[in-house]
């Protein structure tokens, strides 16, 4: 947007007027509440856990004709009383944005541009990787010549994504690799 010194004008007047009616005592609570019911207008509400911690913040997400049209934190809760972190606000825009990837991108070693590549073959890239690395720095005695079976090349850095019943299955194919190094980003 090019912003001429009339336009700035315009928009600081229209500004300190805005600021002067709310010095005035004119309250414009009712016609936002009005706006913020068009929004939801004919939705059907859904309730909801956030998937993002262990927390169980309980969210209100509106559904119109099968798709998301808002989300907002369950006042009648008491986990949560209708407030969100910073992750479950941004919840409705995580499931929407136009920027959200829904297909698997590549990008080569060495090169500059990322590719689109289907499931299957990003499934078989990985499971080739996480295979290739454990056949060759699997541990499998320690010094004192005690089966440890260990791996310390992978790293698994968990999701808040997942709940706590898909956290302990992950954790338990982890383990069952051999893997050691283990966090979550649910407490970052």
């Amino acid at each position: 947007m090019k912003c001429t010194r009339r336009s700035f004008l315009k928009l600081a007047g229209a500004g300190v007027l805005t600021l002067t009616l709310g010095q005035l005592g004119i309250n414009i609570d009712d016609a936002m509440a009005y706006a913020g019911k068009l929004k939801i207008e004919g939705a059907k509400e859904v309730v909801t856990i956030c998937p993002f911690c262990s927390v169980c913040c309980q969210v209100i997400a509106y559904v119109r004709d099968g798709k998301l049209v808002s989300t907002e934190g369950d006042p009648d809760h008491p986990v949560n009383e209708g407030a969100l972190c910073a992750k479950g606000a941004a919840l409705f825009t995580m499931y929407t944005s136009d920027h959200r990837l829904t297909k698997p991108l590549y990008r080569a070693p060495h090169s500059d541009k990322w590719e689109e590549k289907d499931w299957d073959w990003t499934l078989n890239q990985i499971a080739r990787r996480v295979k290739d690395a454990r056949d060759k720095d699997m541990i499998l005695k320690n010094e004192a010549g005690q089966t440890v079976n260990r791996l310390e090349s992978i790293f698994m850095m968990g999701t808040s994504h997942a709940s706590n019943e898909e956290c302990a299955v992950i954790h338990q194919a982890m383990r069952s690799l051999g893997v050691v190094h283990m966090d979550h980003q649910a407490r970052v």
